[in-house]
């Protein structure tokens, strides 16, 4: 059955690589980038496939951009059956913002909690919302979080991917007949843009990280796995982490995220 996907960061590597298979598959998609330039020419691309492709443009460094890109989508868009939050960010030239956070938070954890609150109402209790994680999770510094503290590369990265799956835990206990909410680590070091900028390797297949992003996203073996972490890696779901630092982590980034949740 034909579904509308909305793919953030699917100007680049695992991104747009899920989005032409989805396209391809003969999805509709609503495809994000920061990029206008190389959010035009991917819609081209992907049109080819005969798919309806709609594109939607902000800079998820900025909360503000986020919140006015999701009712821009909402309004166009009664009905998204899939949200994957794939934009992801590691090393940047730029780690702080104009509200001083730290851009791997803002990028990573904060906008696609954002996004995902936003578009709720879009989402059909049978819908899925998709959190690209990683192997790579370290303690949150809530400190961290909130800008009060500065993150190195690695550190940043690692806490905002564990943040962002906590969130996804605690969302789910909160929504238990949907939509789903699914936290995955696609692969680790596949071949993007990030992985060669980050760590000087041109990276694993990236056909592993789509597959499993697809998977997550349509299959019937993810469709009873809100509140899990699938580690792609291991080719197997996590242990459920402590309810009560899910519930811990995630307060602390739906308090940040309230003065953007009323922009309108």
């Amino acid at each position: 059955m034909k579904k509308i996907i909305l793919i953030t960061g699917a100007t680049d590597g695992i991104g747009r690589a899920a989005a032409e298979a989805l396209a391809k598959q003969g999805h509709d998609l609503i495809i994000h980038g920061r990029s206008a330039g190389k959010l035009a020419t991917t819609a081209e691309a992907l049109r080819k496939t005969g798919a309806d492709i709609t594109t939607a443009l902000a800079d998820l460094s900025d909360l503000s951009q986020v919140a006015a890109m999701a009712d821009q989508i909402a309004a166009s868009h009664p009905r998204i059956d899939v949200l994957v939050n794939n934009a992801g960010v590691f090393k940047t030239d730029h780690t702080i913002t104009d509200d001083g956070l730290d851009v791997r938070f803002v990028v990573n954890t904060l906008a696609p909690a954002l996004l995902t609150l936003k578009l709720l109402p879009t989402v059909p209790l049978g819908g899925r919302i998709i959190h690209l994680s990683s192997a790579a999770q370290a303690p949150v510094d809530l400190q961290a979080l909130a800008g009060a503290r500065p993150m190195q590369d690695m550190d940043a990265y690692a806490q905002s991917k564990l943040a962002i799956t906590l969130w996804s835990q605690h969302f789910a206990a909160q929504h238990p007949a949907g939509p789903a909410s699914i936290a995955v680590n696609p692969g680790s070091l596949l071949a993007t843009k990030m992985v060669r900028e980050g760590f000087g390797t041109s990276g694993n297949d990236l056909n592993i990280g789509v597959d499993i992003l697809t998977r997550a996203a349509l299959s019937d073996a993810f469709a009873d796995a809100t509140g899990r972490y699938f580690d792609n890696d291991a080719r197997r779901f996590g242990p459920r982490y402590p309810e009560a630092l899910c519930a811990t982590v995630a307060g602390a980034v739906d308090k940040m995220l309230k003065p953007f949740l009323a922009l309108s």
